[in-house]
């Protein structure tokens, strides 16, 4: 029996949704979409919409899955036609999807698109879309940065995070990535952009050993991780260092799991859960405590050899209060589920996690299409 899944809501950082103009209100302030429960519609507009702004100059993105009817092949193509910039990073072996966007590639390039079919030795994974536009004498960035591909079928059955943004650190930072990867200069320093496979493993590793050191110190220290994969031994050993110094760890791992946690002198403080339901989990959240001064990121890598190593990968910084704190509460709503929740054991096993005598049924799968903003200001993942 196929699940009977509501219709998607707006998002709690746009309720205007449908009613206002994209680019004046990204002008304002920065948008978090979490689908499925929030629409792809916001994204695509935003593109359909620049493919025909004549203020709009250029549009940059990264593409590794497509719809089989994309409308983003048709947006780009369009804003060629119109006489825009359009430059597209291509995976090309993206598997299953190969063929798909060889051939969508290939209708970029013919209608003048710049192309790039993939980096050598590198599998592009990073979502990334930017939008230059020209109002007067003023030119304002429009980024998108996510954890899913740019497909409006896989949105609707795939949890994802997508932060829409003017904000100029992140602008600055995705058009310097995209600088780099079409050969126009040298990688520089980002400021909210984590890269791989330039230094994603040691930055996580850092901030791991940063939450490691203030438990050691008898400060309040948390590591809150949701991924879809979890088998990089250098981050598994810093994660078990964590825990013995007394850091709370909570990892939300839909796939594979290479660490073992609740063990005696290693990984005591260490919970892992597997979330399987009506939808598939595919969002990236990186959470730490960081004394009170948190650090929150998404986006598209997950904590494997291949994404830090072998992958062109990014997670982003969210700053924004009220963002910072939905992404707070995904993980506070992922960890309280009792209903698609596996419990990992210390051998390996898992096991089903149910209500409480006396507890009513949590899924996130109905509970993020009925969220109230002034609750989700409220969420605490240490106290």
């Amino acid at each position: 029996r196929l699940p009977q899944i509501p219709e998607p809501v707006k998002p709690l950082s746009y309720p205007e949704e449908g009613r206002a103009e994209i680019f004046e209100i990204l002008k304002e302030k920065d948008i978090l979409l979490h689908h499925p429960y929030n629409n792809i519609d916001s994204i695509l507009d935003l593109i359909e919409k620049a493919a025909e702004d004549p203020g709009v100059m250029a549009i940059k993105m990264t593409i590794y899955r497509l719809a089989k009817e994309s409308r983003i092949t048709k947006a780009l193509l369009r804003a060629a036609e119109n006489g825009k910039h359009v430059s597209v990073l291509f995976e090309v072996k993206a598997r299953f999807d190969e063929e798909n966007n060889i051939r969508e590639a290939k209708r970029l390039q013919k209608a003048g698109c710049f192309v790039i079919y993939g980096i050598s030795n590198l599998k592009t994974h990073t979502k990334l879309l930017l939008i230059v536009k020209k109002d007067d004498q003023e030119i304002t960035r429009y980024v998108h940065l996510g954890s899913g591909n740019y497909n409006e079928d896989t949105a609707r059955l795939y949890t994802d995070i997508g932060l829409m943004t003017t904000n100029e650190v992140l602008a600055n930072d995705v058009s310097e990535f995209f600088n780099v990867i079409t050969g126009h200069s040298v990688p520089s320093d980002y400021r909210n952009l984590i890269t791989a496979p330039r230094d994603m493993r040691n930055q996580l590793i850092h901030f791991i050993e940063q939450e490691s050191e203030n438990a050691r110190n008898g400060l309040p220290a948390g590591i809150f991780i949701k991924v879809n994969s979890l088998e990089d031994s250098e981050i598994i050993y810093a994660l078990y260092r964590a825990s013995q110094s007394g850091v709370t760890v909570k990892l939300i791992v839909r796939g594979i799991c290479c660490l073992r946690p609740g063990r005696k002198g290693l990984s005591e403080n260490i919970e892992v859960i597997s979330l399987v339901g009506d939808f598939l989990e595919h969002s990236r959240i990186y959470h730490f405590h960081n004394n009170g001064n948190t650090r929150t990121y998404s986006g598209s890598a997950d904590m494997m050899v291949r994404s830090f190593d072998k992958r062109l990968e990014s997670l982003f910084k969210v700053e924004s209060p009220l963002l910072e704190r939905q992404l707070m509460n995904i993980l506070s709503f992922n960890l309280r589920d009792n209903v698609n929740a596996y419990v990992m054991q210390e051998d390996g096993t898992y096991v089903a996690k149910h209500p409480k005598e006396g507890e009513s049924e949590f899924s996130v799968h109905r509970e993020f299409f009925c969220l109230d903003a002034d609750e989700v200001m409220k969420v605490r993942l240490i106290d």
